[in-house]
């Protein structure tokens, strides 16, 4: 596998005017470092009456200690329910009073708010976001108010064990570190939140050099840096400290186990894995092929075997997670509960089987062609487009081409997919469980 830059790619670069500008990937991406840390980077796109903007600000659950699990996520709530210019019925009449879409969310290493509006409306959406971002009141009531809100959400995300049973996996993997809480927090957590905590968080990490503005759409490089510096105004100046880097590589817990949450569902929902790549990891290329003929679709070797052959489950896949310096690798099953065991020994039995002796060409060539197809068939808006930017900008680091991502799956070859697979069998692996499972013993499920 290569991981050199293609040539004709090469940034150029200008710096002028107290800030830095270079041009990417032939000049159809530009990226701005404003004064006091801002990036700004922009692609246009010819040809579409839209423009998307992200603020997306490195700050998420991973951040958080825990006493304020969940402030990342509370504090995204809050930001749509007023500024010293606008209240929570101006921000949003704003944008869908010429029909455009206003939206943010949270991760567990960044946190994004975003608009999608037609081009001619840019200005507005940039100004709206940018007010959020920058000015947000964070009154006591609005904490109050919003508290029940969030509450709301933990009780509707309980509610489905699917989604669930990938926190619980989190936990049996990663334990009681950062990366292993959920990103709502806790009901806990959430109660014991007060309005100068979560004040004192907005104003510590919304700063300058934490965020990244991404712009994609019908627009020229120039303008949109305009609206940027004009909506962000004196907040691009001095006196704010940069924020703190996360320091070192992350630490797994010594022991990743097995966790079960009994309850009287119909189906079981399991979640089997073990620890995966960084985002920086040039064999996440490999990872990818292998989860993606593991479980990626109709034609995987899960889907195939569990459901089309033995019709042990309705819903089966492989996923692979990748953090700054951390990353997870899991097969998620949904199973009626007496066919749980057998269910997790497939899983088990397929993955030894590809590191024992890889998977075939055909294999090979099918994931490879359905992550092209993927990849430039999620690219199709500007939403998306301008949600490639602002991460590989804030969590990458660097921005691939499209020709070099799939040159880069391409150079996969099946040894590379063996390799990653016998990797992955030789660490302990953990396994996260909901289902009517009162004392039910699943250590032959992570047993090496």
């Amino acid at each position: 596998m290569t991981d050199t830059p293609t040539p004709d790619l090469a940034p150029s670069r200008l710096t002028t005017g107290g800030f830095t500008s270079e041009s990417l990937l032939n000049g159809t991406v530009r990226r701005t470092v404003l004064p006091g840390g801002l990036r700004v980077i922009t692609e246009r796109v010819p040809g579409v009456r839209s423009a998307a903007i992200g603020v997306w600000v490195g700050v998420g659950s991973r951040d958080e200690t825990p006493v304020t699990a969940g402030c990342s996520h509370y504090l995204e709530h809050l930001l749509f329910k007023g500024t010293t210019r606008r209240d929570a019925l101006t921000i949003s009449a704003s944008v869908e009073a010429v029909g455009g879409d206003l939206n943010a969310f949270t991760s567990k290493e960044y946190t994004c708010y975003y608009a999608r509006v037609l081009d001619t409306d840019l200005p507005m959406a940039v100004d709206v976001v940018a007010d959020m971002v920058t000015s947000s009141l964070v009154t006591a009531d609005d904490v109050e108010a919003e508290r029940g809100v969030i509450l709301e959400e933990i009780a509707m995300h309980e509610d489905d064990p699917g989604d669930v049973v990938h926190d619980v996996f989190a936990e049996a993997m990663l334990g009681s570190s950062a990366l292993g809480r959920p990103v709502l927090g806790t009901i806990e957590s959430i109660e014991g939140l007060g309005r100068e905590t979560i004040a004192d968080y907005y104003h510590g990490r919304y700063v300058p050099p934490a965020l990244v503005v991404a712009v994609a759409g019908n627009l020229e490089h120039e303008r949109a840096l305009d609206l940027v510096a004009d909506a962000f105004g004196a907040r691009l100046g001095a006196g704010v400290t940069p924020q703190p880097v996360r320091a070192g590589r992350y630490a797994y817990p010594p022991a990743p186990g097995i966790v079960v949450s009994e309850r009287p569902t119909e189906q079981a929902n399991l979640v089997l894995g073990t620890v995966g790549l960084s985002r920086h990891d040039p064999r996440r290329f490999a990872l990818g092929v292998l989860s993606t003929a593991l479980g990626g679709g109709m034609s995987s070797r899960l889907f195939q075997e569990v459901r089309e052959k033995r019709g042990l489950a309705y819903s089966v896949y492989s996923f692979a997670s990748h953090f700054a310096d951390a990353g997870l690798f899991g097969v998620y099953a949904g199973c009626g509960p007496r066919r749980a065991d057998e269910v997790l020994a497939i899983a088990r039995d397929e993955v030894r089987a590809i590191a024992e002796r890889g998977i075939t060409a055909e294999e090979l060539d099918r994931a490879r062609g359905q992550s092209h197809g993927s990849l430039v068939l999620g690219l199709e808006d500007t939403g998306s487009r301008m949600s490639r930017l602002g991460k590989s900008e804030l969590a990458h680091g660097e921005l691939l081409s499209i020709s070099e991502i799939i040159a880069r799956v391409d150079a996969v070859t099946l040894e590379d997919v063996r390799e990653i697979a016998a990797t992955l069998v030789a660490q302990p692996w953990a396994l996260g469980v909901i289902g009517p499972f009162d004392d039910h013993d699943f250590s032959a499920a992570v047993a090496s």
